[in-house]
């Protein structure tokens, strides 16, 4: 991946950049997978478990996106 080795780079502002570009792609997939997994009826706990976070930190982060990321709670 391009990104993770720019975050190498020398240059501290094209790894900054890149760094910055890693975790908004990391943040997509886990808001992604967070829905499909609540789609395919895993509990907040058991995300947050997979995860390696508390229940309350994972369903702050991600509630209210509601399932196929809709905006609502079933």
């Amino acid at each position: 991946m391009a990104s993770a080795q720019a975050a190498g780079d020398g240059d501290a502002r094209v790894a900054l950049r890149a760094a910055a570009e890693l975790r908004r792609t990391s943040e997509r997939m886990e808001a992604q997978l967070v829905r499909r997994a609540r789609n395919q009826g895993l509990s907040w706990a058991e995300v947050a478990a997979q995860l390696g976070v508390s229940k309350q930190a994972v369903h702050h982060k991600h509630r209210g996106r509601g399932l196929l990321g809709t905006g609502r709670e079933p």
